[in-house]
């Protein structure tokens, strides 16, 4: 049996990748996406996928630094360092070619194997200021 720490590392490895079809294996048909800027959650594997396929577009060399992991029966919690290029469309901004680095704290629910909810809060004031 994997444990949570493995799975959520195991669907960051995929992410950092650029595999969204395996990054979606790890996660649950009903996923639950609790976004900080977010008034309500996002729900399903294909809201989850949306949302990677604008960060790959934007920042297709986005890659995830684990910094922090700390794990405790179902959940995982994680501060991350993100870090990529500018080099697509991302939220109206036209791409800079900017390095881009922010951090990103999240959490992260386990049930029958796979991810079934997560809560984000990641500092997209600092990734704005540095692609306007």
């Amino acid at each position: 049996m994997t444990s949570t720490t493995d799975l959520v590392r195991a669907a960051f490895d995929a992410f950092n990748a650029g595999d969204g079809d395996k990054c979606m294996a790890f996660t649950a048909p009903d996923l639950i996406m609790n976004l900080a800027e977010m008034p309500e959650p996002r729900r399903g594997q294909q809201a989850w996928r949306e949302g990677f396929d604008l960060m790959r577009r934007a920042f297709p060399d986005l890659r995830a630094h684990l910094e922090d992991v700390v794990a405790e029966d179902d959940r995982v919690a994680l501060r991350l360092r993100f870090r990529g290029t500018h080099e697509g469309e991302f939220l109206g901004i036209p791409a800079t070619g900017r390095p881009v680095e922010y951090v990103s704290h999240e959490f992260y629910r386990v049930a029958d194997g796979l991810i079934a909810e997560e809560w984000i809060c990641s500092d997209m004031a600092t990734l704005f200021r540095q692609i306007s």
